[in-house]
């Protein structure tokens, strides 16, 4: 079992920056990749951006490409998202996801999510 809570979600302007935190816990956090995925109102769920366990290798979606960094802490089981130049269309529900390590896909571990609402 994986645990994550993530934190740091909140109303922000356009331009303006936000840091979302996920910590994790239950079983070695350093097994899995980690990502970030979002779902705005009457959309499905999509993937942000992704981090391997070095953090050597990061992937992210084209429309934060520029915008968003990843980044993990495997010494405090935290992965956390800097997300700059926020734009309208940046508001949703951010989770993020321990990813398996093999393929970078999704597992059932997800956290609770944070609300990111961006207004022009």
């Amino acid at each position: 079992q994986v645990q994550l809570v993530e934190s740091g979600g909140g109303l922000v302007q356009a331009g303006g920056s936000l840091r979302l935190s996920c910590a994790a816990s239950g079983r070695t956090f350093s097994s899995y990749a980690m990502g970030w995925f979002r779902q705005a109102p009457g959309k499905e769920r999509e993937f942000v951006a992704a981090i391997r366990w070095s953090g050597s290798t990061t992937q992210y979606a084209d429309s934060v490409k520029g915008r968003f960094t990843i980044s993990r802490d495997n010494a405090k089981n935290t992965v956390s998202l800097q997300m700059n130049n926020l734009k309208p269309e940046d508001t949703a529900v951010y989770y993020c996801n321990a990813l398996y390590a093999a393929t970078m896909s999704p597992s059932r571990y997800w956290g609770q999510g944070t609300q990111v609402t961006v207004s022009s």
